[in-house]
Protein backbone atom coordinates (compact mmCIF):
# COMPACT_ATOMS: atom_id res chain seq x y z
CA UNK A 1 0.00 0.00 0.00
CA UNK A 2 2.59 2.46 0.93
CA UNK A 3 4.25 1.61 -2.38
CA UNK A 4 1.22 2.72 -4.26
CA UNK A 5 1.12 6.01 -2.35
CA UNK A 6 4.68 6.82 -2.83
CA UNK A 7 4.63 5.64 -6.42
CA UNK A 8 1.20 7.83 -7.48
CA UNK A 9 2.88 10.94 -5.12
CA UNK A 10 5.88 10.80 -7.59
CA UNK A 11 3.90 10.94 -10.62
CA UNK A 12 1.82 13.71 -9.11
CA UNK A 13 4.84 15.20 -9.28
CA UNK A 14 6.01 14.32 -12.76
CA UNK A 15 3.03 15.59 -13.80
CA UNK A 16 3.28 18.72 -12.10
CA UNK A 17 6.98 19.10 -12.61
CA UNK A 18 6.29 18.75 -16.80
CA UNK A 19 3.53 21.06 -17.01
CA UNK A 20 5.50 24.01 -15.11
CA UNK A 21 9.15 23.08 -16.78
CA UNK A 22 8.79 26.28 -18.87
CA UNK A 23 8.20 28.64 -15.32
CA UNK A 24 10.22 31.29 -15.31
CA UNK A 25 12.26 31.09 -19.02
CA UNK A 26 12.62 34.67 -20.76
CA UNK A 27 11.31 34.92 -24.29
CA UNK A 28 12.14 37.62 -26.67
CA UNK A 29 9.62 37.88 -29.66
CA UNK A 30 10.80 40.81 -32.08
CA UNK A 31 8.31 42.06 -34.25
CA UNK A 32 7.92 44.79 -36.94
CA UNK A 33 7.14 48.56 -36.26
CA UNK A 34 4.33 48.02 -38.20
CA UNK A 35 2.88 45.06 -40.45
CA UNK A 36 3.35 42.30 -37.90
CA UNK A 37 0.62 39.20 -38.31
CA UNK A 38 -1.43 39.58 -35.32
CA UNK A 39 -1.69 35.59 -34.40
CA UNK A 40 2.00 34.70 -35.30
CA UNK A 41 3.05 37.16 -32.26
CA UNK A 42 -0.55 36.79 -29.82
CA UNK A 43 -0.96 32.56 -30.44
CA UNK A 44 2.24 32.00 -29.37
CA UNK A 45 2.75 34.70 -26.61
CA UNK A 46 -0.04 33.48 -25.02
CA UNK A 47 0.54 29.72 -25.20
CA UNK A 48 4.15 31.28 -23.44
CA UNK A 49 2.55 32.93 -20.52
CA UNK A 50 0.15 30.29 -20.05
CA UNK A 51 3.38 27.80 -19.41
CA UNK A 52 4.81 30.44 -17.29
CA UNK A 53 7.24 31.99 -19.46
CA UNK A 54 7.93 35.76 -19.23
CA UNK A 55 7.50 37.56 -22.77
CA UNK A 56 9.29 40.58 -23.77
CA UNK A 57 8.41 42.42 -27.34
CA UNK A 58 11.24 43.57 -29.34
CA UNK A 59 10.72 46.31 -32.38
CA UNK A 60 12.72 48.85 -34.72
CA UNK A 61 10.29 51.87 -32.48
CA UNK A 62 8.90 51.77 -29.40
CA UNK A 63 5.64 53.49 -30.87
CA UNK A 64 2.37 51.20 -30.93
CA UNK A 65 3.10 48.60 -33.93
CA UNK A 66 -0.35 47.40 -35.48
CA UNK A 67 -0.44 44.16 -37.13
CA UNK A 68 -1.80 42.99 -40.23
CA UNK A 69 -5.04 42.59 -38.59
CA UNK A 70 -5.60 45.72 -36.23
CA UNK A 71 -3.72 44.55 -33.13
CA UNK A 72 -2.40 47.08 -31.32
CA UNK A 73 0.95 46.13 -29.57
CA UNK A 74 3.34 48.43 -27.09
CA UNK A 75 6.76 46.81 -27.69
CA UNK A 76 8.70 46.93 -24.20
CA UNK A 77 12.19 47.77 -25.72
CA UNK A 78 14.04 48.23 -28.46
CA UNK A 79 16.07 45.78 -31.06
CA UNK A 80 19.61 48.04 -30.35
CA UNK A 81 18.53 47.04 -26.75
CA UNK A 82 18.49 44.06 -26.52
CA UNK A 83 20.91 41.68 -25.06
CA UNK A 84 20.13 38.18 -25.49
CA UNK A 85 21.78 36.50 -22.93
CA UNK A 86 18.47 37.75 -21.35
CA UNK A 87 16.37 35.90 -22.62
CA UNK A 88 16.36 31.41 -23.69
CA UNK A 89 14.65 31.67 -26.41
CA UNK A 90 14.47 34.81 -29.23
CA UNK A 91 11.61 34.65 -31.78
CA UNK A 92 10.68 36.33 -35.13
CA UNK A 93 7.31 37.15 -35.63
CA UNK A 94 6.20 37.35 -39.48
CA UNK A 95 3.49 39.71 -41.49
CA UNK A 96 4.85 41.72 -44.45
CA UNK A 97 6.76 44.20 -41.92
CA UNK A 98 9.12 41.55 -40.92
CA UNK A 99 10.64 43.00 -44.02
CA UNK A 100 12.17 45.58 -42.52
CA UNK A 101 14.51 43.06 -40.73
CA UNK A 102 16.32 40.86 -43.72
CA UNK A 103 18.93 43.44 -43.95
CA UNK A 104 19.15 44.91 -40.86
CA UNK A 105 22.16 44.71 -39.21
CA UNK A 106 20.86 44.73 -35.23
CA UNK A 107 18.55 42.30 -36.11
CA UNK A 108 20.59 40.29 -38.13
CA UNK A 109 23.39 39.98 -35.06
CA UNK A 110 20.53 39.58 -32.23
CA UNK A 111 19.89 36.09 -34.33
CA UNK A 112 23.42 35.48 -34.49
CA UNK A 113 24.20 36.24 -31.42
CA UNK A 114 20.90 33.75 -29.66
CA UNK A 115 22.03 31.14 -31.88
CA UNK A 116 25.94 31.05 -30.99
CA UNK A 117 25.08 31.13 -27.43
CA UNK A 118 22.79 28.20 -27.76
CA UNK A 119 19.44 30.04 -27.09
CA UNK A 120 16.28 28.98 -28.83
CA UNK A 121 16.00 30.40 -31.91
CA UNK A 122 12.40 30.91 -34.00
CA UNK A 123 10.90 32.82 -36.59
CA UNK A 124 7.23 31.89 -38.30
CA UNK A 125 5.82 33.05 -41.69
CA UNK A 126 8.53 35.41 -43.69
CA UNK A 127 10.76 35.77 -40.26
CA UNK A 128 12.43 32.87 -40.94
CA UNK A 129 14.39 34.43 -43.62
CA UNK A 130 16.09 36.90 -41.27
CA UNK A 131 17.26 33.93 -39.94
CA UNK A 132 18.80 33.12 -43.32
CA UNK A 133 20.60 35.85 -44.29
CA UNK A 134 21.82 35.99 -40.70
CA UNK A 135 23.30 32.44 -41.75
CA UNK A 136 21.94 30.08 -39.28
CA UNK A 137 20.10 28.25 -41.38
CA UNK A 138 22.74 26.77 -43.94
CA UNK A 139 22.97 23.09 -43.95
CA UNK A 140 19.49 22.87 -41.68
CA UNK A 141 15.86 21.81 -41.91
CA UNK A 142 13.90 24.95 -42.01
CA UNK A 143 10.76 25.91 -43.32
CA UNK A 144 9.10 29.57 -44.57
CA UNK A 145 5.74 31.05 -45.99
CA UNK A 146 6.11 29.72 -49.60
CA UNK A 147 7.40 33.20 -51.13
CA UNK A 148 10.23 32.91 -49.11
CA UNK A 149 11.17 29.34 -49.57
CA UNK A 150 13.89 30.05 -52.58
CA UNK A 151 15.48 32.75 -50.61
CA UNK A 152 15.92 30.47 -47.91
CA UNK A 153 17.41 27.36 -49.98
CA UNK A 154 19.65 30.34 -51.69
CA UNK A 155 21.67 30.65 -48.19
CA UNK A 156 21.76 27.09 -48.17
CA UNK A 157 18.78 25.64 -46.05
CA UNK A 158 17.17 22.67 -46.13
CA UNK A 159 13.66 23.72 -47.23
CA UNK A 160 10.75 21.04 -45.84
CA UNK A 161 7.81 23.07 -46.39
CA UNK A 162 6.32 21.60 -43.35
CA UNK A 163 4.30 24.06 -40.65
CA UNK A 164 6.64 23.71 -38.24
CA UNK A 165 10.20 22.56 -38.37
CA UNK A 166 12.75 21.91 -35.90
CA UNK A 167 16.26 21.31 -36.60
CA UNK A 168 18.09 21.57 -32.92
CA UNK A 169 17.31 24.67 -31.14
CA UNK A 170 16.34 25.89 -34.48
CA UNK A 171 12.08 26.28 -35.24
CA UNK A 172 10.36 27.95 -38.28
CA UNK A 173 7.20 27.55 -38.54
CA UNK A 174 5.74 28.67 -42.23
CA UNK A 175 2.76 31.11 -41.39
CA UNK A 176 -0.33 32.40 -39.26
CA UNK A 177 -1.92 28.64 -39.82
CA UNK A 178 0.80 27.14 -37.98
CA UNK A 179 1.07 29.85 -34.97
CA UNK A 180 -0.38 27.51 -32.62
CA UNK A 181 1.92 24.28 -33.42
CA UNK A 182 4.93 26.86 -33.31
CA UNK A 183 3.92 28.21 -29.82
CA UNK A 184 3.28 24.67 -28.36
CA UNK A 185 6.73 23.27 -30.11
CA UNK A 186 9.09 26.39 -28.34
CA UNK A 187 7.33 25.59 -24.79
CA UNK A 188 8.43 22.41 -25.00
CA UNK A 189 11.85 22.58 -26.65
CA UNK A 190 12.15 25.50 -23.36
CA UNK A 191 11.48 22.61 -20.93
Amino acid sequence: MKRKVFACVLLLVAVISAAYAAEGKKALMVIASQDFRDEELLTPKEILESKGVKVTIASSSLDTATGMLGAKVKPDILIADVNVNDFDAVIFVGGAGAREYFNNPVALKIARDAYKRGKLVGAICIAPRVLSEAGILKGKKATVYSSEAKALKAKGAIYTGRDVEVDGKVVTASGPQAAEQFGKTIVNLLK
